[in-house]
């Protein structure tokens, strides 16, 4: 089985299926699709060469007037995405448990997951904007009809800042589309236009524009922290594991191939953007008592560096980019699961209101505390292999890249202050009151925790694998940029 369009169809047909399940029934066959969507996607790692070529690739006629077609295929830049977005969702639907959901959630779930993977296995512009724009739609609905607070004005703040962006997107793909005379907008045809200066430059900022605002980038990251708060926890997951990533695989799979004139002139921006996320989402995480907002803040930072990885344009750096992509996926549920758990259990995510709930949550303390030892780039974890090259590739980069490692390292020393002060606030010192009689982690529960843990530290201790199926890809990029 090579056909790429059955990861298209299934979660179509998954999310079709489960909106008419009105019962509590809805999250185990949510569980079971999901489940063999990550089945169905091994055979594609298994066979895959890890060399710079196009594989499984796939197109067919769609707009023929138009002279637009679908096409589909993978390489060492967007397998690992397929596998991140594939391998999460599942965990994610396993973690909703605790919440009695019906099917319509988990249909825009699975509506959701089909989005993604036609974003990270588009290789023609047209499909890629529609795949950006369809995970938007089940996301919003998400967030807007299970989120919490003032969800209504949170999310339209969200949904006017991502259309934006993806306006600017579409208004630069129109005009690549014209410039082959309107006959194609393939990934081939498109970068290999000769675009003048002028034109370069503004269709650098278009395409930046989108890309910075979904992964968020300071200072176009206001819409984040608000959202993830509010947003229900498996929304928060899905955003902060998976859909942000869009934004950092656009600068990849897009910006910098079709661009390289303009990347190189304005690159030290957008580096420079993703430095100031670093030290500023870092700053602002120390004084969150909300533990949601605390790891939103944080997430601005960890994007941060990843972001100015990639435009370190260095070996390390962009693979190191990639790599973290999917440790920070990990980490990220991780930690938006265990304040799930303990909301649950308290009724409170405020970290004032907790502290001694290692004394009754035995196991969650042990597994929390190595999600934050991974989520701070801690040795034999996965955060320190991602974290350690994306600032080597920093150091490296043509741009005093000895001062930005220095400023990005800054992520290591701030993040284990803010991340341990917020482990030591849930789970150490006296146990209030209220909390006397809370319940450890059990079921369910468990088995996501033990997954995270063993990815985290199966990664940190063999990250070769990952490593090796991008090397050739990266290769290829930054030879066609430089």
């Amino acid at each position: 089985m090579d056909n790429l369009i059955i990861l298209l169809l299934l979660p179509v047909i998954s999310a079709i299926i489960l909106a008419f399940i009105k019962t509590s029934s809805a999250k185990w066959a949510a569980l079971v699709l999901s489940l063999i969507q990550l089945g169905l996607t091994i055979p594609f790692i298994c066979h895959f060469v890890p060399d710079a070529s196009v594989q499984f690739a796939a197109s067919w006629d769609w707009i023929n007037s138009l002279g637009i077609q679908f096409q589909i295929g993978l390489d060492g830049i967007s397998l690992p995405m397929l596998i991140l977005t594939n391998g999460l969702i599942p965990l994610i639907i396993l973690a909703s448990f605790g919440h009695d959901q019906k099917g319509g959630f988990y249909g825009l779930v699975s509506f959701m997951q089909a989005g993604l993977v036609l974003v990270f296995i588009s290789l023609d512009a047209f499909s890629f904007y529609v795949g950006w724009e369809a995970a938007l739609i089940p996301i919003y609905f998400i967030c807007a009809l299970w989120g919490d607070g003032d969800r209504i004005k949170v999310n339209l703040k969200f949904f006017v800042y991502t259309f934006f962006g993806s306006l600017l997107m579409l208004i630069a793909i129109i005009y690549l589309y014209q410039q082959t005379g309107g006959r194609a907008m393939s990934w081939t045809a498109l970068t290999g236009l000769e675009l003048t200066e002028g034109a370069q430059n503004w269709v650098f900022w278009a395409f930046f524009i989108a890309f910075a605002i979904k992964i968020p980038l300071f200072p176009l990251h206001s819409w984040q922290p608000d959202t993830y708060t509010h947003a229900p926890s498996t929304g928060t997951m899905l955003l902060s594991g998976i859909m942000l990533k869009m934004g950092l695989f656009g600068l990849l799979r897009w910006l910098l191939p079709l661009t390289p004139e303009a990347v190189m002139q304005y690159g030290n921006i957008a580096l420079i953007m993703g430095i100031i996320g670093v030290v500023y989402g870092s700053i602002i995480a120390f004084k969150m008592k909300d533990a949601k907002r605390l790891i939103a803040y944080s997430s601005i930072a960890h994007v941060g560096l990843i972001a100015a990885g990639i435009f370190s344009f260095t070996q390390e750096g962009i693979q190191g980019a990639i790599l973290q992509m999917i440790n920070h996926g990990i980490s990220v549920v991780g930690l938006f699961f265990v304040i799930d758990i303990i909301q649950r259990r308290t009724g409170t995510r405020d970290l004032s209101d907790l502290g001694g709930l290692a004394s009754n949550m035995p196991i969650l303390a042990i597994a929390f505390l190595i999600i934050i030892m991974g989520a701070v780039g801690l040795p034999l974890t996965n955060g320190f292999i991602g974290e350690f090259l994306l600032l080597k590739g920093i150091f490296g980069s043509a741009w005093n890249g000895v001062w930005f490692a220095v400023i990005g390292g800054t992520t290591l020393i701030f993040g284990a202050v803010y991340m341990l002060r917020f482990y030591q606030k849930t789970m150490l010192g006296p146990i209030n009151d209220g909390h006397m009689s809370v319940k450890d982690v059990s079921g369910y529960e468990v088995l996501v925790l033990s997954i995270l843990v063993i990815l985290i530290i199966l990664i940190g201790v063999l990250p070769n694998g990952l490593l090796h199926l991008s090397e050739a890809s990266v290769t290829q990029l930054l030879e066609n940029i430089k």
